[in-house]
C-alpha cells in the first residue's frame, strides 16, 4: 500500500493535494451485541440507551481501536418487559471480512454486564408486514385474512385500489352525484 500511495503522490500528472492514503477495497459488515442494559445507569429507569451512548461504549473499548462505523448504531429494546437491549452495528471492512471475524463473540464489559458480538444479518429492523400494513411482524405471520390497502386500509390489495377505493368509486346516492375517478 505504501508503494501505490508513494506512486500517485509523486506523479506529475496529479495533484498530491486531493489524493487520499492508499487503501483496500471495504465492504460493510454487520454485526449485533447482546446482552446489554437498555437502562445503562441502574439507579435510573428514565435514561435509556441511545446510539451516542454506544458510540461512547465503543470508543473505550480496546477491542474496537481499528473499527470505523459505517452508520449510527441501532438500539432496540429485546422485549416490552425487559431491562436488556440488542444494538446492531455496521461497521467498514476489508472484503475478507477480517475485522468482523475478529469481533464475532468477543466480549467485553458494560459497567456490571458482560456484552458478547455476534454476526448479524444485512439491514435488520422492524419489518413491515405487506398484507397489513402494520409494523412488528413479518408477513407470513400475519393473523389478519385478506389483504389490506396500504392508501386507504380497505379490505381489497392496493392494485385494486382504484376499484374499491371510496374515494375514486361513483356514488349516485350523493348530492351532486361522484363520479368515478378517471383511470391514470
Amino acid at each position: 500500500m505504501s508503494i501505490i500511495d508513494n506512486y500517485v503522490k509523486n506523479s506529475n500528472d496529479i495533484n498530491s493535494l486531493q489524493v487520499e492514503d492508499a487503501c483496500l477495497p471495504m465492504s460493510k459488515s454487520y454485526l449485533k451485541i447482546i446482552g446489554i442494559p437498555y437502562y445503562p445507569y441502574l439507579d435510573d429507569h428514565q435514561t435509556k440507551l441511545t446510539s451516542n451512548n454506544i458510540k461512547n461504549i465503543l470508543k473505550q473499548n480496546h477491542i474496537f481501536d481499528n473499527i470505523s462505523l459505517a452508520s449510527k448504531p441501532r438500539v432496540i429494546k429485546v422485549s416490552l418487559k425487559s431491562d436488556m437491549a440488542l444494538v446492531w452495528i455496521d461497521i467498514w471492512d476489508v472484503q475478507s471480512s477480517k475485522n468482523a471475524k475478529m469481533l464475532i463473540n468477543r466480549c467485553f464489559n458494560v459497567g456490571n454486564f458482560i456484552t458478547t458480538i455476534r454476526s448479524a444479518n444485512m439491514n435488520p429492523g422492524v419489518p413491515l408486514c405487506k398484507n397489513c400494513w402494520k409494523c412488528g411482524h413479518a408477513t407470513l405471520s400475519c393473523r389478519i385474512q385478506g389483504a389490506r390497502c396500504m392508501k386507504c386500509n380497505g379490505p381489497h390489495k392496493s392494485e385494486h385500489y382504484r376499484e374499491f377505493g371510496w374515494c375514486c368509486k361513483a356514488n349516485d346516492k350523493t348530492n351532486p352525484p361522484r363520479l368515478e375517478t378517471k383511470k391514470g
